[in-house]
């Protein structure tokens, strides 16, 4: 199994918000911290029109994607109300205040 990579600090990310990464070839991942300060990491991208999820607001354990206000599941990706599709996640662990991310063929395997 290869190195998990290490993206920052708890503090990098503010609460309720995200902030995103690009590993090379890969699509861009947000990362999103929650008001109880747990970290879900999702690729970027709303399962309807492909909207930019870490640019929507943050509410308990999902976000609200900014172009059409759909509600994904953080923690699993789910678009929230039916059967309306899903983005996919990817793995997250802290080591103390360290967040690190599975490296791309990890989650690709997972999935």
């Amino acid at each position: 199994m290869t190195d998990w990579i290490d993206i920052g600090t708890l503090a990098d990310i503010p609460q309720r918000g995200a902030r995103t990464l690009q590993i090379a070839g890969e699509k861009e991942i947000a990362v999103f911290r929650t008001g109880d300060d747990h970290v879900f990491a999702l690729v970027n991208e709303c399962p309807h029109k492909k909207g930019p999820l870490s640019q929507g607001i943050v509410h308990g354990h999902s976000v609200a994607c900014p172009l059409h206000n759909w509600t994904i599941a953080l923690r699993t990706g789910e678009a929230q109300g039916g059967d309306k599709g899903c983005t996919p996640t990817i793995a997250v662990r802290m080591e103390g205040d360290r967040i690190l991310i599975a490296p791309p063929e990890q989650a690709r395997a997972a999935a």
